[in-house]
């Protein structure tokens, strides 16, 4: 066995977790007693890197996270590791930090609850590995999930798309944002456009728009009762981002709803049971600071993802002619983001944004995302991002990508300041996914402030096409571990390539 004791002790320090012998097995896989605690909601890893992980699961009953893990799938020599006890604070989640892995190695490991008595009930298998030195990484990456009313619908094999991101055997997948839709009731059936029916899976929780904590936590479980999303969360490790519809369409700090669907109109209110909703459901690393959703996440020397929260800390949605600026990040963010980022030693930088730089994104009559639609010199949340351009060029930042969703289109965008009305940066790539089981929409129009110009776009057919149109969009990228190639595809529900870029990295 490849794991020792030493290199795991550090997994102990959630609370009330303690390194145990070697496991024997922690029950038979896949074997259900109700008298004994369940897995109603699948398994999962996030937030992986050379040397952790987070593991993650969901009981139904007060009772402590167990966790075998070892490598090859020698759960024989199993090192064992107890996790905290959860209960209704936590809606029976939980999670374990593990500390002092192995670049470079794969892991399995097998998940289960044990009861006050100690007895353990339903387990399950899943697996990632840790970046290695010289090792390739590959990801996914896209937005969007059960949107528009578009859910579960087993006669089309569920969320599909997720089984076509699972199949391309990606190291990991990076949510962009919008991982459930809290705002959009799902119904039984919908009517598609061509005269079909789309049959839904329905649950009491999803069938309103969600205000309550158990209703936000509804939403998460329902999106755990896909074969396909289950299967992808318990071998492919997360990293997540939160957009907008985690909470309500568009929303802001401080906003007061008009929304007549509403009872609770406090914005933030919603927001706070939102946020512990999307806490407790996606395993995260929370040592920057418990609850805070910007991050790095550090995928070895190739790679480092920058996590943005472009929700928490913006202002009130501008109109088109605001000229001064208004928050995005925030200026604790974006400092961050630019220190961060100009510290990185690792050849490619991916800024992960929940949210486009040039598409314009409206809200009614005022302005979403970043873009104005005015041109010319930046105004408004385009202040912001021109500032942590030009920090990027000031300080030798090389070899960033931002990657987004949002949009419910593909397409790749190349920005470069012969093109631009403002010109104090480097030339850089925003690739869009998604969605990966929603509406699709567009194409947007681009603002020409920062320069970018459409290199390709695959939009709907028509405006909230279903996922049954096959016009579900996620990214993939792979690094060569020995040119450092950045080989990024854009793919459709199918898998199927639609198209392809290899970047250069510059030294």
């Amino acid at each position: 066995m490849n794991l020792s004791r030493r290199q795991l002790l550090a997994a102990s320090t959630v609370a009330g977790a303690s390194l145990a012998v070697p496991a024997v097995a922690a029950a038979t896989p896949n074997l259900v007693r109700r008298d004994r605690p369940t897995l109603p909601s699948g398994i999962a890893t996030g937030d992986v890197t050379s040397n952790s992980a987070v593991v993650w699961s969901r009981t139904d009953r007060r009772a402590r996270l167990v966790v075998d893990l070892t490598s090859h799938g020698r759960f024989d020599r199993a090192i064992r590791l107890r996790g905290p006890i959860t209960g209704p604070d936590e809606d029976f989640t939980a999670q374990l930090p593990l500390k002092g892995l192995r670049p470079g190695q794969h892991y399995d490991y097998r998940i289960a609850f044990e009861d006050a008595d100690g007895r353990c009930g339903e387990s399950l298998e899943g697996s990632f590995s840790t970046p290695g030195r010289t090792r390739g990484v590959s990801f996914v990456w896209t937005g969007d999930t059960a949107g528009q009313g578009w859910g579960i619908n087993p006669e089309l094999g569920g969320m599909a798309a997720y089984k076509a991101m699972h199949q391309s055997r990606p190291d990991f997948f990076l949510h962009s944002g919008d991982n459930i839709y809290a705002d959009g009731p799902i119904q039984a059936e919908v009517k598609v456009a061509d005269g079909t029916v789309w049959k839904n899976v329905v649950t009491e929780e999803v069938s309103k728009v969600a205000e309550t904590l158990a209703e936000y936590r509804g939403r998460y479980k329902y999106n755990l009762l896909d074969d396909n999303v289950r299967a992808l969360y318990a071998e492919v490790p997360l990293i997540s981002q939160w957009d907008d519809h985690e909470t309500v369409n568009n929303w802001y700090p401080g906003e007061i709803l008009t929304d007549d669907r509403y009872t609770e109109k406090r914005v933030d209110v919603l927001a706070a049971r939102a946020r512990k909703a999307f806490l407790e459901y996606l395993p995260m690393e929370h040592s920057a600071g418990k609850g805070r959703i910007y991050r790095k996440v550090s995928y070895g020397p190739l790679l480092d993802v920058f996590c943005l929260d472009m929700r928490t800390y913006r202002g009130a949605n501008p109109t088109p002619d605001t000229a001064g600026p208004v928050d995005m990040l925030g200026a604790e963010q974006a400092a961050w983001l630019v220190r961060e980022v100009a510290a990185s030693k690792a050849t490619w930088k991916v800024i992960a944004s929940d949210m486009p730089l040039g598409l314009l994104v409206p809200d009614g009559p005022l302005i979403e995302a970043v873009a104005n639609g005015v041109g010319g010199s930046p105004g408004g949340r385009e202040h912001e991002i021109a500032w942590v351009l030009s920090q990027f060029k000031k300080r030798k930042v090389r070899n960033t990508i931002w990657l987004t969703a949002d949009v419910h289109y593909c397409a790749a965008h190349h920005y470069d300041p012969s093109r631009a009305a403002f010109t104090d940066f480097d030339p850089f790539w925003e690739l869009v996914a998604g969605p990966i089981n929603a509406g699709t929409f567009g194409p947007n129009s681009l603002d020409p402030t920062f320069g970018p110009k459409v290199e390709f776009v695959k939009a709907a057919d028509f405006a909230n096409q279903p996922p049954s149109g096959g016009n579900q969009f996620f990214g993939h990228v792979a690094i060569d571990p020995r040119s450092g190639v950045f080989t990024a595809s854009l793919r459709n529900l199918y898998g199927t390539v639609l198209w392809s870029k290899d970047i250069n990295p510059a030294h």
